[in-house]
């Protein structure tokens, strides 16, 4: 009925309407003990890492003893013997699997959802993963990622360019060219991510230099689709007016980070968390990634569940008191780094976050190929607009490719097929699709890779 309704309304009453429940949403994050929690994360900003780690510690023993305590699933499988309060012995307790958290929501759960801050994840790979919060929780969430912006000037109600999931047009709006919504309480303009197309980024640009926000926050994919276009159609973005790119969602690769800054000429800072709750990494502004000890636990681990340097990452959250997340492995990767930082934030730095590793196309003559590895095979091409690789048998690979015209051609082509064999191995059929758009998901994100053979392969 909502929907209906949003979608006969004049334009101004939409924005209305959008302004309206950013208010009631932001009433939730913003009330509180949110203030509390912004004062204590910039007091401790400069902790030393021993301090770091003791408090770490502290709230690790707190989030396990309550865990234990208030969650049936956790009581039955964890006993009250000190040992599982102290962050060396952590290897002693189970990990846990998405698929584990779906199956047993009921007895995981520490609160009833008439008092949560539900959150909904994984629609876009199976049945979608609901998740409760505390509203204390939700607020030191918040807290911890606004802090995290302000390092770079950013603030509630500053002017910012929004790229994210949100279903927010009517054919009405495509008719005029009209790709976005405005908040105007909060000062934030919503650019729909569903119609990033090249028959239509001219207009996102030119309301883009029409609006002149500060920030931008969003899908990745979205902000470099505009970048790039910007840049190949001599649409220049003035110099001086974002401050500041803070990507959602999906990772991005230091090429493509590359061309999102030298268009909006300011720095893209990158932060990892995830919408079940996972703890945070954050950037500096030396572009160096830290773990956010204040936040969790992080464990890096390889196929036997031993510690390593570079594989899956598995997470304690201590913001995650309404649906516990001791041990989750949450399906991405990361690489340690054993560098130091002269920021002045002592947390212990990532190297890469390599994203989502079940997100790959397989070789059986090379194995599984990651997501930044496919993003590579673009290396030393030319007039490659935006390409997707699916895979729905185990030797071959169909790869849809929006070209240039005017720029693709048989040199660039091959280097794209010595680049993917290198990768995939000569066995590999790879089948080329030459289309003129490819779609993102429902929630509006783009996937490289689309891998449907999963099933068939030993992990």
């Amino acid at each position: 009925m909502k929907e209906k309704l949003y979608k006969v309304l004049p334009h101004i009453f939409q924005n209305s309407l959008i302004t309206l429940y950013n208010y009631k949403s932001n009433r939730i994050r913003y009330r509180g003990n949110y203030k509390h929690y912004r004062t204590l994360f910039n007091e401790n900003k400069n902790l030393s890492l021993v301090e770091l780690k003791k408090l770490q510690q502290e709230k690790y023993g707190s989030f396990i003893s309550f865990a234990i305590k208030n969650s049936t699933y956790f009581n039955e499988r964890l006993s009250l013997d000190p040992q599982f309060k102290e962050i060396k012995n952590i290897s002693k307790l189970p990990i846990l699997s998405k698929e584990n958290i779906r199956t047993n929501l009921d007895t995981i759960y520490t609160i009833p959802k008439t008092e949560a801050v539900v959150s909904k994840t994984g629609g876009t790979t199976g049945k979608s993963l609901e998740v409760y919060f505390t509203h204390e929780d939700f607020q030191e969430r918040f807290a911890m990622l606004d802090n995290f912006r302000s390092n770079f000037g950013y603030e509630l109600g500053k002017r910012t360019a929004w790229f994210s999931g949100k279903n927010i047009l009517t054919n009405r709006d495509i008719k005029s060219n009209r790709f976005w919504k405005k908040d105007y309480l909060y000062n934030v303009k919503y650019y729909s991510t569903f119609h990033i197309k090249k028959d239509y980024l001219p207009y996102y640009i030119k309301d883009l230099i029409k609006f002149q926000p500060e920030y931008l926050v969003g899908f990745p994919s979205n902000i470099l689709e505009i970048a790039k276009y910007g840049l190949n159609n001599d649409l220049a973005f003035p110099k001086g007016v974002v401050k500041a790119i803070f990507p959602t969602a999906e990772s991005i690769s230091p090429m493509n980070k590359g061309l999102i800054e030298s268009y909006f000429h300011c720095g893209v800072y990158d932060q990892y968390a995830s919408s079940e709750g996972a703890p945070f990494i954050i950037e500096c502004a030396n572009k160096k990634l830290h773990l956010e000890l204040q936040s969790g636990v992080f464990e890096v681990l390889d196929s036997n569940n031993k510690p390593t340097n570079s594989g899956k990452l598995v997470v304690t959250s201590f913001t995650t008191h309404g649906t516990p997340l001791i041990r989750y492995d949450i399906g991405d990767s990361i690489e340690l780094s054993s560098e130091t930082c002269s920021c002045g934030n002592n947390n212990p730095l990532v190297k890469e976050i390599l994203g989502r590793i079940d997100d790959y196309v397989f070789s059986p003559e090379t194995g599984k190929i990651n997501l930044g590895n496919v993003s590579n095979t673009l290396k030393d091409t030319q007039g490659i607009v935006k390409f997707q690789a699916t895979q729905n048998e185990l030797d071959k690979i169909i790869i849809k490719l929006i070209i240039d015209d005017e720029n693709f051609n048989e040199k660039s082509k091959k280097r794209f097929i010595d680049n993917w064999t290198d990768r995939v191995g000569k066995k590999m059929q790879l089948e080329f699709e030459y289309v003129s758009s490819i779609p993102v998901e429902k929630s509006g994100k783009f996937r490289l890779v689309k891998n449907n053979i999963k099933h068939l392969i030993d992990n």
